[in-house]
């Protein structure tokens, strides 16, 4: 008896994390059922592309492969403008962020807190070219989301700083002198 108590309460600590995803929505948002409330996450640190953008569906589906009906703990960090709630998500012990920059189906943003770890994973990913990096001009989704057709327009437009110097806008930093 004292056996199958210890173990229930070894086992008891596992069962509170072990929560299911209902639905991926792209490669880096998804929902996941936690007792009997749902939750709509973003994974935190990274930016994959939208559904309707090139590699938009592959990013879904590598985040499928990585976390649908495998035992899911995250931790939350922050709530995004949408309410969603940006987390670390674990899916059987892979950091699904991680793993989603390394199989180049995401960018590393450029501000979050382990943005240089994500960044080095991203310029690796870059130089393998692999997933979307295969393309010689991937669109960023941020471009994506604010109406650029394609990344050389994106980088094209050169703006007029309030001291008079000019920059534009390349792959999310500022970048002077065009």
């Amino acid at each position: 008896m004292k056996k199958i108590f210890a173990a229930f309460l070894l086992l008891a600590p596992l069962a509170v994390h072990a929560h299911k995803i209902v639905h991926i929505a792209d490669g880096d948002s998804l929902t996941l059922q936690a007792g009997r409330k749902k939750l709509k996450l973003r994974l935190a640190g990274i930016d994959a592309p939208e559904m309707k953008q090139a590699f938009g569906l592959q990013a879904r589906q590598s985040l499928y492969q990585l976390c649908w009906g495998k035992d899911v703990q995250y931790s939350a960090k922050a709530i995004d403008q949408f309410g969603r709630t940006v987390v670390t998500l674990r899916c059987d012990g892979i950091d699904a962020s991680r793993a989603q920059v390394e199989r180049g189906m995401a960018w590393a943003a450029a501000r979050s807190a382990s943005g240089s770890y994500l960044k080095m994973l991203e310029t690796a990913a870059r130089n393998a070219r692999t997933g979307l990096w295969s393309d010689p001009h991937p669109l960023a989704p941020w471009r994506f989301r604010h109406g650029s057709a394609t990344s050389a327009d994106a980088g094209a437009t050169c703006h007029t700083g309030p001291r008079g110097g000019r920059y534009q806008w390349i792959n999310g930093r500022k970048i002077y002198g065009c």
